[in-house]
């Protein structure tokens, strides 16, 4: 049994030290976007879905950087709603990126709808076993 908690807090102690690592890289990056945004601002030439996408990029760095710290929050544990930000986030920057294809775009729309119908049965079940 002693084997078994040393085991478990070993592998803790790894998954938590790269959650650091990792967390410390997507801020780098994210900052280091947050700079793009700037700069796109000073360009004589302003190409609006480039910055849109640059800005929702910045958007999932700062949903994995939440999630990172959601969690040791939580006690080790990922809730689902987050990832269901980020994939919200991700398809939509996807549809900006993906201009004149109209059939993946609605199809992509519908995955955006799936996705929040997921996220507010979620959410409904999450309040529920709250109350």
């Amino acid at each position: 049994m002693e084997i078994n908690k040393m085991v478990i807090k070993g592998f803790q102690f790894i998954l938590s030290g790269s959650l650091i690592l990792l967390g410390l890289f997507l801020t780098f990056f994210m900052l280091r976007e947050l700079g793009i945004i700037i700069q796109s601002f000073f360009n004589p030439i302003l190409n609006v879905h480039d910055i849109l996408q640059d800005i929702l990029v910045f958007f999932l760095y700062f949903a994995f950087i939440s999630m990172v710290l959601k969690y040791f929050k939580e006690e080790y544990h990922f809730p689902i709603r987050y990832l269901l930000y980020v994939g919200i986030t991700a398809t939509i920057r996807f549809i900006i990126v993906n201009q004149g294809k109209p059939q993946e775009n609605l199809l992509l729309s519908i995955v955006i709808f799936v996705l929040l119908v997921s996220f507010l049965l979620e959410s409904k079940l999450h309040k529920h076993s709250e109350d």
